[in-house]
């Protein structure tokens, strides 16, 4: 029997392994895209929660792009909550030059509060 074979019908080529011919099938390339903190969190999420979204995403070859676009968004929202919050609480650079402490306090507050708002809203759907 030869190692491997092409059908000549699908245009695919099999490979012999033990008593079967197996399809050499290849997924094709996907962008080199990084990817932050926000789309891990939610690749993690629809790995565990939306296991039929993971794998069509997954099997189309636009997970690494619609997680690309997840963290993108969450980071924007992310900043600009941040940015919204600290405007409303009046926490400037004023602040932190007169009192560092509460500056940082405050600061470590909104960030948390951004970052449930973009969990719920975004990460967790």
């Amino acid at each position: 029997m030869e190692k491997r074979i092409y059908d000549k019908k699908t245009g695919i080529h099999y490979e012999l392994q033990g008593d079967y011919y197996l399809p050499c099938l290849e997924l094709p390339e996907q962008p080199k895209v990084e990817i932050g903190v926000w789309g891990k969190r939610h690749l993690r999420y629809i790995k565990q929660q939306h296991k039929i979204r993971y794998t069509n995403l997954l099997t189309s070859c636009k997970l690494t792009v619609y997680l690309a676009d997840i963290d993108e968004q969450a980071e924007e929202m992310f900043f600009r909550i941040v940015k919204q919050l600290a405007e409303q609480e009046g926490v400037t650079e004023q602040l932190k030059a007169e009192n560092p402490m509460l500056w940082v306090q405050k600061m470590n507050n909104i960030r948390n509060r951004a970052t449930e708002i973009v969990n719920t809203e975004l990460i967790y759907q």
